[in-house]
């Protein structure tokens, strides 16, 4: 018993959003990227994160407390790794990201990072008992990454 309440002490999830901050606005992100179809992935995978977080209500920028803008820097999908006949086996993506959290009524940047970088990598040959991904399943992950962190760090400091 003093073990299951030692593992559960010393950590809270409490946010520390301004309390007058209840709503955010996710306008589509800038695509600096050849990539089709990103800047609305972005989007909506924030979006979806903050909906499922529950700290802040969607809403849209001329209703709304604070605001998330960003920028696809860039994105790569390259060779991570091979096999011994020298097939690609794995890739990485790399995606950086400029981003924003800025607080509409106080007029001024909760945070801001300039190069946000993630990346995940993905097995195009089967592992085990793990089937080949594809880009379409690498680029699912990242986003997943992505949302978890900006998420995390807007609503809980980290």
């Amino acid at each position: 018993m003093a073990a299951g309440l030692a593992a559960g002490c010393g950590y809270t999830a409490s946010s520390v959003l301004p309390a007058h901050i209840k709503t955010i606005a996710i306008p589509t992100f800038a695509n600096n990227t050849v990539e089709h179809g990103l800047a609305e992935d972005v989007t909506q995978s924030l979006t979806d994160g903050f909906i499922a977080d529950r700290h802040l209500r969607i809403e849209r920028e001329r209703d709304a407390d604070s605001v998330l803008r960003g920028t696809i820097l860039s994105y790569r999908n390259r060779v991570y790794g091979y096999n011994t006949q020298e097939i690609a086996t794995q890739y990485e993506i790399t995606m950086v990201l400029q981003v924003t959290f800025r607080d509409l009524d106080r007029n001024r940047d909760i945070w801001k990072e300039d190069g946000m970088i993630l990346r995940t990598t993905y097995n195009v040959e089967a592992v085990g008992e793990v089937p080949p991904q594809t880009e379409s399943d690498g680029r699912l992950e990242l986003m997943q990454k992505m949302t978890s962190q900006i998420v995390g760090r807007t609503v809980q400091g980290w």
